[in-house]
């Protein structure tokens, strides 16, 4: 979809926040009991934070030989079913087994309302700590459509990397499902300051763990808040809508005047008044 989306229906999204243990088959009943609340409220797509059904590094996992891959696997394939049963598209935050001696990838499953698992999301820049004991890189950006609207992903420490929103903004999404487990506060500032700069809905899906810091929440592409969890755990359903009038100026206008604008400075030439070539007078 390009920037200027015309889907004349709003888009029922759900944002998770929940607790993330170190057990696959905890996290595997909680994930299912959030999708259920999800599909009651009649979202078509619910978002999950980062390391939601494996379990996050660092925190709780301090190695992965803690981690049951058996079981990572089969609540996978169960939540696959229950996809399928809740006519539900799920982002779904997990590590990702690859073939020994290779450390997981930092992922976000992209089950659809089929429940067949359509594509991944591999965290392409981790921090210092998962790439030197716990991660192997990404090296993709995915994007998908669901409803005539287009998703692209993210994974926390990504914030810090202002060329991968460019990207998307460039691949025409029209919401990025920001899945995380932040540290400090100043990562909310960021998201809002970010929505509002490339003018796209953020989705920020954070854990219990998070919530001294932070809820999860939608952020409008003026950079607002839209909605937020407001249980300990639970789900907030909420609507992108691009005919709503908060957005008109960020969607219709701000966007795409701020691409072109871009490439019209980036194809300039210089002036040859000499009131300009001349910068000491």
């Amino acid at each position: 979809m390009n920037p200027l989306n015309k889907a004349s229906k709003p888009f029922s999204l759900a944002i998770a926040q929940m607790p993330i243990t170190g057990d696959a088959r905890q996290n595997g009943q909680t994930v299912r009991t959030l999708m259920q609340d999800a599909s009651a409220q009649g979202a078509r797509l619910l978002q999950f934070p980062e390391g939601a059904l494996s379990g996050y590094a660092k925190n709780p996992i301090q190695s992965w030989d803690e981690v049951n891959w058996e079981h990572v696997r089969s609540e996978l394939e169960s939540i696959m079913v229950l996809a399928k049963q809740l006519q539900l598209w799920v982002v779904l935050g997990s590590a990702h087994p690859l073939s020994e001696p290779n450390w997981p990838h930092n992922s976000l499953y992209i089950i659809s309302d089929e429940g067949k698992l359509v594509n991944r999301y591999d965290k392409r820049l981790c921090s210092y700590t998962e790439t030197s004991r716990f991660y192997t890189p990404g090296t993709e950006a995915i994007t998908f459509e669901v409803d005539g609207f287009m998703f692209g992903c993210l994974i926390c420490v990504e914030i810090n990397f202002p060329p991968l929103f460019i990207e998307y903004e460039k691949l025409g999404i029209d919401c990025l499902l920001l899945s995380s487990y932040p540290v400090d506060k100043v990562f909310y500032t960021k998201t809002l300051a970010l929505a509002a700069i490339y003018n796209y809905w953020i989705s920020l899906s954070v854990p219990m763990e998070c919530l001294h810091l932070m809820k999860s929440a939608l952020i409008g592409p003026d950079g607002q808040c839209a909605a937020e969890v407001k249980e300990n755990q639970g789900v907030v359903v909420t609507n992108l809508d691009v005919s709503d009038p908060r957005y008109e100026i960020a969607l219709n206008r701000a966007r795409p005047w701020r691409a072109s604008a871009f490439n019209d400075f980036k194809k300039r030439q210089p002036s040859s008044d000499p009131r300009s070539t001349n910068r000491s007078s």
